[in-house]
């Protein structure tokens, strides 16, 4: 299997919500898949989409450009957007360009 058909899962843990969870670093090669995994999650069926970043260890500028586009299309389409289990390294990221304070970003999947 190519390395880009395993780099997320997605799945549905309940009505509305829909947890997209990459298993490698977000970079360049990879921000688009998480685009289009979460540009198809948010539709009207959607409240919630949750980016489970447990397994994220780095994320550079078209990963946060990713995310700062997701919550855009989210505010447009109604839907909430929660980062969940952010490494350090990728929080210190978010803070350094001071978007955690734009995001919601919660310590654990149960949380969000």
């Amino acid at each position: 299997m190519h390395e880009n058909e395993t780099f997320l899962t997605v799945s549905e843990p309940s009505s509305g919500v829909v947890v997209i969870s990459p298993s490698a670093d977000v970079d360049m090669s990879r921000s688009p898949i998480l685009r289009t995994a979460i540009q198809q999650s948010m539709n009207p069926k959607t409240s919630k989409v949750i980016v489970h970043l447990e397994d994220v260890g780095y994320m550079d500028s078209s990963g946060l450009a990713t995310l700062v586009e997701a919550m855009r299309l989210g505010k447009s389409s109604n839907t909430s957007l929660v980062l969940s289990a952010m490494s350090p390294k990728v929080l210190a990221i978010f803070e350094i360009a001071r978007l955690d304070s734009f995001f919601t970003i919660v310590d654990t999947l149960e949380q969000a």
